[in-house]
């Protein structure tokens, strides 16, 4: 699925989860996914506790992580020498 596609699976309503960007149909937000993600879940993992979930919507997330720091000027919390 090219990656337009994969962004129509996130949508932003300021009436669910207060504008948070979510997967489409649901109220689980892009932060809670990738959240699960970097705790160590594996995509199976939340496809099998979410069951509306599917794997392109897990893909959205990170696809919708990447394009929202792509403009983005990012200062890590410690520089190394």
């Amino acid at each position: 699925m090219k990656g337009g596609k994969l962004l129509e699976r996130i949508t932003l309503d300021p009436d669910v989860m207060t504008g948070k960007p979510v997967i489409r149909g649901t109220r689980l937000t892009v932060q809670f996914i990738l959240g699960l993600l970097a705790n160590g879940a594996s995509e199976e993992e939340i496809l099998e506790e979410y069951k509306g979930l599917v794997r392109d919507d897990i893909k959205a997330c990170l696809l919708f992580a990447t394009e929202s720091l792509e403009d983005t000027t990012f200062m890590p919390l410690s520089a190394e020498a």
